[in-house]
């Protein structure tokens, strides 16, 4: 019996009660599958802490369900309009592109640019063969004609190449040159490496071509019996500016457009500028055709834009200044953004839902491990109630959206402690090309992952998922225990996600009293930046319950909100960094990288800031002089001595994983207060790499004082007020001892105070004053 496995996600992250979600399943070893909403309340299976704990919800689509395998396309490609088959070309051709290679021994066929059916060997395309050179072929079915290149391709240098095909003499040429300059390649002038080739062939016959095959860049057609047409051959590198003719250039002409003419129109059947359409606000996926035709080109799986071009001369660092050196559009062969699975079944949610987190859990066979799946998404009340909200961070869910760090990053055991335990999810995450990847992997030919994207199961947004590398839970499942503890003090709360700030802004959040984070919401958009600190300074109270929060600045389209994207750039803790030229984001055209480099480091808004990070112990808090202090010592109640959270579910303590610190130089407010410190960490916790202008030795746990975590409290305008954790940890020490013990007395009695209208305690005294105990 085959090995029953199901996977799914939903078409919306974020909901009302009363609307209807899409449910989108795919099944390995089974046919039904049985469904049933629940509510999540609790995600870690922790021996320390309450366990899995969830709620079983009525609901019209509970019972059995009919699934089936479903099917992923990977890798990214452009598909050309072509309604009246332009391009369907069987006389004279010429095609020819600028391109860089970024695998070209990877043994296997790339396409660049054709009208190629790979099934049934129909067409024509120019693209890399298996063997690393340039190719280009024609098909009539029962045969194919090739002509290739003599010299390999180098890795990561600009060519121009074209192909020419003449039927009146059945003469075949393919052309490369190299147009690599002093900035735009990996290797420079000074290699003596002869990157020319000019080869010519006579074909025995010109292509022909089937109806339904459509004109693509970066891929060709191709048909399996169960899942029918999808696209194969798919490419790793840059292309810029393409083009057709319906005739066979001349070597003169061809080496005009090397030298960047612009193609003359006699014969001109398309001509893709891939440089035009570039706005101040960035760019989309639909490539434009300045030929006669307007035959324009549509991405798909999200083609990287916004890159370097062949022409790039090393000046500008951004599109928006010379966005002709920016036609390079980026392609993978291993890209996911969109799984596109049939709806297996739309659910209508109850129309007296609460807010809260929710998933359609399902099960078939044995019902354990890869044979049960949750769907996770989130409800929001159709107006708020609650005087709480908890913001679920999903931008940095994204971010982290199936992880493969315990199987790529050669620095991870080093980095953690520890040996990574990987479950039969963690291998299933891995090997399995059709999930995608997270912003913290790289693609095959070694460039980072930018775009990260909800519309495909991503299984470590999961309760009761561990990171295999840490062996803790992380994110979404540690996320859950600050909902627990919410549901366990029985406050009125509802719950939000970043999209939701993201969208609605200020709005999202103004109807709340206080305001709490997940523990890990590292990855904001400039919206969710401006909304906390507009919710703050007009009189909001605002719980960071995290580490390294705030830190990569991310983007979404307005008309698709379930992509994310970053560029990892030349500053901060990173798994890639981007290449020289591509720091700014084709979303928005910002510059993405660390807030703290775009003037808005995370202490200007909650105090605290990443200061470094470890993963194999954590540490306790000792109290502070300033928790004495008559302006705080109200959120003291209760707590006896001066250790606080020397117990928690990552590792055993609330402070760690990773850390923030107060920081005057940074923004911390100056009469922000400091209620307690951590101190003592091991030497696996180092100092986080923007802090560092030289290496010396000293900089780990041990050795360095700045590396612990603040807890920080301070007063903001019109009644308004922050606390920060400055610990990944702290959310995770809430649960101990049923939730019974001074991690969370201490947030309980800021949560009672931050939500009581009036003033705070303690907010009448003057800043001045020096009360100490």
């Amino acid at each position: 019996m085959a090995q029953i496995k199901l996977f799914g996600y939903a078409s919306k992250i974020s909901t009302k009660p009363g609307e209807t979600i899409d449910i989108h399943v795919s099944a390995d070893g089974a046919t039904e599958a049985e469904a049933k909403l629940v509510r999540l309340i609790h995600g870690d299976e922790h021996p320390d802490g309450p366990g899995f704990m969830e709620e079983e919800v009525a609901c019209e689509a509970d019972g059995r369900w009919a699934v089936r395998k479903q099917y992923t396309q990977v890798g990214s490609y452009l598909e050309v309009a072509d309604p009246d088959a332009k391009l369907a070309l069987d006389g004279p051709i010429t095609l020819f592109a600028f391109t860089y290679v970024g695998l070209p021994e990877a043994g296997l066929r790339q396409c660049l640019l054709g009208r190629w059916n790979n099934d049934k060997n129909f067409g024509y395309c120019l693209g890399v063969n298996q063997r690393g050179h340039f190719e280009f072929w024609v098909g009539q079915g029962s045969e194919v004609d090739y002509v290739q290149a003599e010299a390999p391709i180098v890795a990561k240098i600009w060519y121009f190449v074209a192909a020419t095909y003449d039927p009146a003499t059945g003469r075949a040429t393919i052309h490369q040159e190299s147009v690599a300059n002093r900035y735009n390649s990996l290797l420079g002038r000074v290699c003596p490496i002869d990157y020319r080739s000019h080869v010519s062939e006579r074909f025995r016959f010109k292509p022909k071509h089937l109806a339904d095959t459509p004109f693509l860049l970066a891929g060709s057609r191709d048909f399996h019996e169960t899942r029918g047409h999808f696209v194969s051959e798919t490419f790793c590198g840059k292309i810029d500016r393409p083009g057709v003719y319906n005739r066979a250039l001349s070597r003169d002409e061809l080496d005009a457009i090397r030298g960047g003419a612009a193609p003359k129109p006699d014969g001109l059947t398309a001509y893709w500028d891939t440089t035009a359409g570039y706005t101040d606000r960035g760019i989309g996926d639909e490539v434009i055709d300045v030929g006669p035709h307007g035959l324009n080109a549509r991405g798909h799986n999200r083609p990287v834009r916004a890159q370097t071009g062949w022409n790039w001369s090393g000046r500008n660092d951004c599109f928006r200044l010379a966005p002709e050196e920016y036609g390079g559009v980026e392609f993978h062969y291993d890209q996911v953004v969109d799984s596109n699975w049939d709806v297996t079944r739309s659910v209508k949610l109850p129309d007296d839902l609460r807010s809260g987190c929710y998933a359609i859990r399902l099960r078939a066979g044995p019902g354990v491990g890869l044979s049960e799946e949750y769907v996770v998404f989130f409800v929001r009340p159709k107006t708020p109630k609650g005087k709480v909200a908890l913001i679920f961070p999903t931008a940095s869910y994204l971010a982290y959206a199936n992880e493969h760090l315990s199987f790529d990053a050669d620095i991870i055991q080093p980095m953690t402690g520890q040996p990574p335990i990987v479950s039969e999810i963690d291998v299933e995450m891995y090997k399995n090309w059709e999930f995608g990847m997270s912003t913290y992997d790289s693609w095959a030919d070694g460039n980072g992952v930018c775009y990260s994207s909800y519309r495909r199961p991503i299984l470590n947004m999961r309760p009761k998922h561990r990171m295999s590398s840490m062996g803790v839970t992380w994110a979404f499942p540690a996320d859950l225990s600050i909902l627990a503890w919410l549901e366990h003090k029985g406050y009125d709360y509802d719950v939000m996600t970043d999209e939701d700030v993201h969208i609605d802004g200020l709005d999202a959040m103004k109807p709340y009293a206080c305001v709490l984070t997940g523990t890990h919401p590292e990855y904001y958009s400039e919206r969710m930046l401006d909304a906390t600190e507009d919710y703050i300074e007009g009189g909001g109270r605002f719980i960071y319950m995290g580490g390294n929060g705030l830190y990569w600045n991310v983007a979404f389209r307005e008309e698709e909100p379930w992509v994310m994207e970053v560029r990892k750039l030349d500053s901060g803790m990173r798994a890639w960094a981007a290449r020289p030229g591509e720091h700014y984001l084709a979303t928005t055209g910002q510059k993405s990288g660390l807030w703290k480099n775009l003037g808005r480091p995370p202490q200007k808004t909650v105090g605290v800031g990443f200061i470094g990070e470890g993963f194999e112990t954590s540490r306790p808090y000792r109290r502070m002089p300033d928790s004495y202090h008559r302006t705080v010592s109200w959120m003291m109640e209760g707590i006896e001595g001066e250790i606080i959270g020397d117990f928690g579910l990552a590792y055993g303590g609330a402070a760690g994983l990773e850390l923030d610190r107060y920081d005057l130089r940074y923004g911390t407010p100056p009469h922000a207060r400091i209620i307690a410190s951590s101190g003592g960490h091991s030497d696996n916790y180092m100092l986080s790499i923007e802090e560092i202008l030289y290496p010396y030795p000293g900089l780990a746990g041990s050795q360095d004082y700045r590396l612990r975590s603040d807890l920080v409290y301070f007063t903001a305008p019109n009644d308004g007020a922050v606390f920060s954790t400055g610990s990944i940890a702290f959310g995770q020490a809430l649960p101990c001892a049923n939730f019974d013990n001074n991690v969370s007395k201490l947030l309980a009695n800021l949560v009672d105070a931050f939500i009581k209208p009036g003033r705070l305690p303690g907010s009448l005294w003057v800043s001045e004053e020096k009360q100490w105990k």
